[in-house]
């Protein structure tokens, strides 16, 4: 048997816990857990689980809101040798029946108030407030003593945004995780004395795996908030209890749009990381006059990769605010084309990664893993360009790339060149099919105040070729997102394509 190492997720844990015990370790709402309490509350709840009759291996789902309860049984899992299926908390119908099944999890940890959407004869256990939750069992539970899991043993499945094809699960390692988690250290200076807020769904990977736990691993005090709550956020900031948040470029619109963002004190706010979606330039630039003093960190990557793939550090920002930054510790990168060959820098191809970081291959699906791991490199699905420097600017998702014409054209450009206007709150851009155009331009908008389509057109057209400016603009009140904040453009098609 191969020996332990303790390169394990829930070791990252342990280690803080035996380091610094008397220290903080999360708040949420009304509760406070010091690292002791925590590791002690992890080896507990793992002895709930394997009461189930549960085995080392079998998956496990998580289908809940934030909340400490839905790290223990994360990190609980992880120490019994089980296997995490975090599910978005906002599936219902086939969409979460899909997850569940696929995954084939023996039992669902769900909150109360969600578990009437789980399909039936699924096994469930409250994760909290009810009487029988995991939290209340686990306080009165022997500790796990079993043997750990090994570095290579399946912690995490990790399922993909689906915004292209159904999702797909992403069989992460112990192993990869803990590099995922020093690259996440090194690259975005995390240490013990950053006073991080965490209010992105912790089922999403870059709210748990980039800043949750490397933060944990640091011994840093975590605050858990149920969802990025501006005033909550302002509160904290200005009470010195929060120093360095992460957001998709939606929240930080949403943050510098309220009417109290130019008077509350937030000079406190120290560390601002973005990413999960393409921040636009032109919002990035307001933010950046706004808070001349703060540190933009750009974070981009994927949920095979754990998800930190590369990061635009705040002192690289300047002459090239577009760019995703250059690779992490753990990351190898390249730009090819369709035949898996280099292209030169300055050119468009897909990016294309190795690393330790990267998961095993997708649960349960043999072609797709065979087409997406192709000699030794996985293939992302991004558009990309590397500059002589190493810096990467990600030009659009492969599939999202509009042929206009027989022209592609990246629909990035166009949706920056859209933000230049104050008329335009959101926008994004997509290609539908069209007799003459092949693929016409097509431009989604949220207005902000008064603002028409041919007004847009020629604005679009004053600063890109005539070709990349949009045919049509529809106006929305508001564009389809996942969790994460990830615009969900086959949605958009699909929608306007019908219409």
């Amino acid at each position: 048997m191969t020996p332990a190492h303790g390169s394990t997720v829930d070791g990252v844990l342990r280690r803080s816990a035996r380091r610094t015990p008397a220290r903080v370790a999360i708040d949420y709402r009304d509760r406070s857990w010091t690292y002791e309490e925590l590791d002690a509350a992890v080896s507990r709840a793992a002895s709930v689980l394997l009461d189930q009759g549960l085995a080392p291996g079998d998956r496990v789902g998580a289908y809940g809101h934030n909340s400490d309860a839905y790290l223990i049984a994360f990190l609980a899992c992880s120490r019994a040798g089980l296997v995490h299926v975090p599910v978005n908390q906002n599936l219902t119908g086939d969409d979460l029946a899909y997850i569940v099944g696929q995954s084939g999890s023996s039992l669902v940890l769900a909150d109360p108030e969600l578990t009437d959407r789980l399909p039936d004869g699924v096994r469930t256990l409250p994760l909290r407030d009810a009487d029988d939750s995991l939290l209340a069992r686990q306080a009165t539970a022997p500790a796990h003593d079993g043997p750990e899991p090994r570095g290579e043993d399946l912690v995490q499945l990790l399922y993909t945004s689906g915004t292209t094809a159904l999702p797909k699960g992403a069989m992460m390692t112990h192993r990869a995780l803990v590099h995922e988690y020093l690259s996440a250290i090194t690259a975005l200076d995390l240490s013990a004395g950053d006073r991080p807020v965490h209010s992105l769904p912790l089922y999403h990977s870059a709210q748990m795996h980039v800043f949750l736990l490397p933060y944990l691993a640091v011994g840093a005090t975590n605050t858990i908030l149920d969802a990025p709550d501006g005033d909550q956020l302002f509160d904290l900031i200005e009470a010195g209890r929060a120093d360095s948040l992460f957001a998709p470029p939606t929240v930080w619109i949403a943050l510098a749009g309220r009417p109290d963002f130019t008077t509350r004190d937030l000079d406190g706010l120290r560390k601002a990381y973005y990413g999960a979606s393409i921040m636009p330039v032109p919002v990035l630039e307001r933010l950046r006059a706004r808070w001349p003093k703060l540190a933009f960190y750009n974070c981009f990557g994927q949920s095979e990769i754990g998800p930190l793939a590369t990061v635009l550090a705040p002192d690289e920002h300047k002459g090239r605010m577009d760019s995703c930054g250059r690779t992490v510790l753990f990351v190898d990168a390249r730009v090819v084309d369709e035949d898996g060959k280099d292209v030169p820098d300055g050119t468009p191809g897909e990016i294309v990664y190795r690393s330790p970081q990267l998961c095993e291959g997708y649960w349960d699906k043999p072609e797709e893993t065979a087409e997406a791991f192709r000699d030794g490199w996985f293939r992302s699905g991004d558009l990309a360009v590397r500059d002589a420097h190493g810096y990467f600017t990600i030009v659009d998702r492969v599939k999202d790339v509009i042929n206009s014409g027989g022209v592609l054209v990246a629909s990035r450009q166009v949706e920056d060149a859209l933000y230049t206007h104050e008329g335009v709150a959101e926008a994004a851009v997509i290609g539908l099919p069209d007799e003459r155009w092949i693929e016409a331009v097509t431009a989604v908008v949220v207005p902000r105040g008064e603002v028409t389509e041919a007004e847009l057109i020629d604005h679009a057209r004053e600063r890109l070729a005539h070709f990349k400016a949009p045919k049509r603009v529809v106006f929305v009140d508001e564009l389809p997102r996942n969790a994460s904040g990830k615009i969900l453009k086959r949605e958009l098609r699909d929608r306007l394509r019908d219409g």
